[in-house]
């Protein structure tokens, strides 16, 4: 791993490296570090991605879904120990990756304008996202567990990457990012069987603070916030740099709130101006 110091601080991922290797995870093991000039020398962890395996062969996504659900769960229980060592995701992070939506995706990628009526709506919209996240259990969140970041493994599968931006925040995050992914889409009754096997395997003692229906709004809330942000982040990488393959993913990532709106009267903003404005001028812009 060649991460120069002036671009990159790779403390983070040495720190949190170990606390994976700790927790008896499968992510890679820090063999020599010089940290100084931005060299670490990594156990290898293949080269089967959990998205080109799946893409090429989705009757597998029972078997490594099962897997990557068994290894969230370890790393939720066991990463009770080193949650308190991470950054809290806490609001000021939450409104910021919010932000993301409103500044990349509508004013610099659309052009849009909101008038004062929608600003006030898009900020209840917001509050309402940053206060489901802040409500849920804390626990040890990896922040971007997805099929891009999970590598099929032999043993210990999956082989766990990018985990470097961990923090300690909601319970649902994680999970929200592994089932509603952004470079893949599986039907929704199967996204809810699997968060419901995540949700027979946590601590008896949160299922009985949060009863599966408070555990579907929190995750389904969840996904909101989290499909804003990415959305926001792939209209960033387009101008900021240079990315511009990621636009094609905002559609798929914006789906996923559109699909369950009609649960939540509190998102009819957030979705019409989904339907009404951005995914007919990602069209346009196209």
């Amino acid at each position: 791993m060649d991460a120069p110091p002036d671009r990159e601080d790779s403390l983070p991922f040495v720190r949190i490296a170990g606390y994976l290797e700790a927790m008896r995870l499968n992510a890679p093991r820090i063999i020599e570090a010089n940290l100084d000039d931005g060299f670490l020398l990594l156990s290898d962890l293949g080269t089967r991605q959990y998205l080109d395996v799946l893409e090429a062969d989705p009757s597998l996504a029972g078997v490594l879904y099962s897997d990557a659900l068994t290894a969230l769960v370890k790393m939720q229980r066991r990463g009770a120990a080193y949650q308190s060592l991470l950054p809290p995701y806490d609001e000021a992070l939450l409104r910021f990756e919010l932000s993301l939506f409103y500044d990349w995706l509508c004013g610099t990628h659309l052009g849009m304008t909101l008038s004062d009526d929608d600003e006030r709506a898009w900020q209840q919209c917001c509050d309402l996202l940053v206060m489901n996240a802040l409500d849920q259990p804390q626990v040890f969140v990896h922040r971007d567990y997805h099929s891009r970041n999970l590598m099929l493994t032999d043993e210990q599968n999956p082989g766990i990457l990018d985990f470097q931006d961990a923090v300690e925040g909601p319970l649902t995050y994680d999970l929200v990012s592994l089932l509603k992914d952004a470079y893949l889409r599986w039907p929704a009754e199967q996204v809810w069987q699997w968060a419901l096997e995540f949700y027979n395997g946590i601590e008896a003692e949160v299922r009985e603070r949060v009863d599966e229906d408070q555990f579907r709004r929190y995750f389904e809330l969840m996904g909101v916030q989290r499909h804003v942000k990415v959305a926001g982040i792939f209209a960033r990488l387009n101008h900021r740099d240079g990315k511009s393959g990621y636009l094609a993913d905002i559609p798929r990532t914006l789906s996923y709130i559109v699909e369950v709106a009609p649960r939540y009267a509190e998102l009819e903003f957030l979705v019409n101006l989904i339907e009404e404005r951005v995914l007919p001028g990602l069209g346009a812009a196209t």
